[in-house]
Formats: C-alpha cells, structure tokens, sequence
C-alpha cells in the first residue's frame, strides 16, 4: 500500500481486512488518494495524492506508518511526520531509518513530537545498516526504487515480506536484487501501475497451527507458504506436534504427548518474534521446564502474568526471559489482551483452559486476525464477541 504512493495505480488481491489496513488506508484517502475495497482486493490510485503531511492523529494510531516516509520523501522531496504510534511490547526506535535517509543525503530534523525530512538530491549509492531492521530496510528499498541510480543496502532483513515488497516493486519498473543480506536496487522514476497478490500471511498460519497443537485438535490450514514457517515447524518436530505439509496446506493432527524446549526469538529466517507468545502458551502444555528468550523486543513478556491468573506455573527471570513449567490445566478466567499477538495468545490459552475466559480489549487482536472469533467458530471454538 505505502508503495502505491510510487506506481500511482495498485490492484492488491489477498489484502485482510484488519484494522491496520483500514488506518493505512485512511492516511491515504487523507491525502488524496482513492481506494475501494471489494472483498480482499484493493484498488489504488494515488496519482492525485497532495504534497501534504500525513495526519498525525492518525500516524500515531499505527505503528507500520514509519514506512510512508520513504515513498514519500521520494516522490515529493520532503515529508513531516509525528513521532509513530507504539504499544505495550516496547517503542521501536526509528535511529536505523533516520541514519539511513541522512547517508543518501537527506536533512533530517528532529523535535520532541515529530521528524522532518527534506532531500534536494540522493548523494549516495550505499547504506550499511548497522542492526538488521525490517522496517528501515523497507523504508529504504522503496525511496531507492524511485531514482534512476543504483543503491545498495547491506545488512539488510530479507522476511518473506520484504522479498514480496522487491517482487511488487520489480513489476512496476524496478530491478531489484538480493544476495544473502545485501540488496541492489536500480530504480525508476516512472514506475508502472501493478497488479499484485499478496503473499499468506506467515505469522497469522502459525498461530493457527500453535491453537490446534495446543488444545490437542486436528485442523487443516489452507493458503500456507510452509517454507516461510521452517523455524516453526522443526520446534514442532523438536516437542512432539505431529503435522503433515500438503499443497499449500498444512494438517496439524492431534498429539498428545508433548515435550518441553527453548526458544530464542530472532530476526528471520530465526524463529518469529510474533509467534513467541503464541508458543508460550503451548509450553504450558509440554512436559518438563521449557525456556523462552525474547531477543527482539523488551517488554514482550507481559502475557506470561496474564497466562498466571489461568494457573500456568511460569517464572519471568527478565524483561527478555522466562520459563514455564509444563504440562499444566488452564482454568478460565478475566484477562487483558496487551497487545496484538498476545490476544491472539489469549484467545489460545481459553479455548485450552476449563470454564470460561473473559478477554479484555479485544479490540487489539483486530490489528493483525481478520473476524478471527466468526473463522474459529466454524471449526469448532466456543467463541463470541460481547462487546
């Protein structure tokens, strides 16, 4: 979407409805841009979008609005943005991008509440990141796509999602490449209009896999890119969770026996921060004392306090560690939903527990799961929104 704001027209096919979508879509449409939405695809036209700031009221309420900043800085040589919107797992700062736009010669200034960027010419034809960051790096590929030079990105993420944003952005006009972490962009100025679609979500598959594992269920998963899940499914093989991969599907079978382990969050292909808490609550299922370390972000832990007040025996030794004591029988109760993903672990941890489990600011759940109580339901779930 934030790369539409080059090619001037986007059809995007597999777009979920979620809340994020519909915030970036209205920072947008604030700007002039029109999108439509027909079932999961959006159509995009940003051809008359105005050289004006995105609103801040709106820019604070997402964290993913970062990423604007590149395609606009590009396409209209400055750009003024409020500090990001953050959330309960820790502020993510924005040093990385910041260093990245003044290496290629933009002035950036910065206040307490907000960040100016103005760039005359790119100056440079190299970014050396010092720490691998998804955002900055998709910040960068995109202002990198819009000038007729090459510019190469070293030390850079390479998620499934950025490697999807280069195959967007290749069809428009771009030659992008990538070698291991090392990224070569030769760009354009006229980039084309794009017909898209937009891979499965990875993160969204494996919490759905972690629920059927959890509560001991068969489920078949449709639309799973299961090379994008590797380091998800060997930790499966490690604690006993029997699968099978189909053609774009994956089967999680019932297993009963479940074995603990340790997991280290880590930037991709390691194991997904976003799937650690949806992990955690499984290992209060698995025999023996299971470890977690959180490596990416600092307060990502919270959930573990929720998952207490169901009876989980778990010791938080850190902000970034943890272990859990398994097997364990989860009984119902009132919780928080914290944040995105630990919702999404909530929601787990009830449709394990006994009784019922009453879920508090559910609301933020809808950030990243499209209807995810209406989908669960059909397979089964005793699930129902009240307010």
């Amino acid at each position: 979407m934030a790369a539409s704001i080059l090619t001037g027209k986007a059809i995007l096919h597999n777009v979920p409805d979620i809340t994020d979508i519909e915030k970036l879509a209205l920072i947008l449409k604030k700007m002039g841009a029109k999108i439509t939405r027909d079932s999961h695809t959006l159509e995009i036209d940003t051809t008359n979008l105005k050289a004006e700031d995105p609103d801040p009221d709106l820019v604070r309420s997402i964290r993913a609005s970062i990423i604007l900043v590149g395609p606009l800085l590009a396409r209209f040589g400055k750009v003024k943005i409020p500090h990001p919107g953050g959330c309960v797992i820790g502020s993510r700062p924005i040093d990385l991008h910041l260093k990245a736009f003044r290496d290629l010669g933009a002035e950036v200034k910065e206040s307490p509440d907000t960040y100016e960027f103005k760039i005359n010419r790119v100056s440079a034809n190299k970014v050396d990141f010092a720490k691998i960051s998804v955002g900055a790096t998709e910040n960068i590929i995109m202002f990198a796509s819009f000038f007729s030079r090459t510019i190469i990105l070293n030390n850079c993420a390479i998620e499934p999602g950025i490697i999807d944003l280069i195959g967007f952005l290749n069809r428009a006009g771009a030659i992008i490449k990538v070698n291991d972490r090392t990224i070569e962009i030769n760009g354009s100025d006229e980039l084309q209009p794009v017909e898209y679609t937009v891979i499965p979500d990875r993160i969204e598959a494996g919490t759905f896999a972690i629920l059927a594992a959890t509560t001991q269920s068969t489920l078949e998963i449709n639309h799973v890119n299961v090379s994008h899940i590797t380091a998800l499914l060997e930790k499966f093989k490690e604690i006993g969770v029997k699968f099978e991969i189909g053609q774009d599907k994956l089967y999680i079978r019932k297993s009963t026996r479940l074995k603990a382990t340790s997991i280290r969050t880590a930037v991709y292909p390691g194991f997904a921060t976003d799937l650690q808490s949806p992990m955690g609550v499984l290992l209060t299922q698995a025999e023996g004392k299971s470890r977690i370390q959180e490596n990416i972000f600092e307060n990502r832990l919270g959930y573990l306090e929720e998952l207490k007040k169901m009876g989980a025996r778990i010791n938080i030794l850190n902000k970034h560690e943890a272990e859990i004591i398994g097997p364990t029988e989860l009984k119902g109760a009132k919780i928080e939903s914290l944040d995105l993903r630990a919702g999404a672990t909530l929601i787990i941890a009830g449709l394990t527990g006994n009784g019922i489990t009453e879920i508090h600011a559910a609301e933020t759940i809808d950030r990243g799961y499209e209807k995810i109580e209406e989908r669960l339901a059909k397979v089964g779930a005793k699930i129902t929104r009240v307010n």
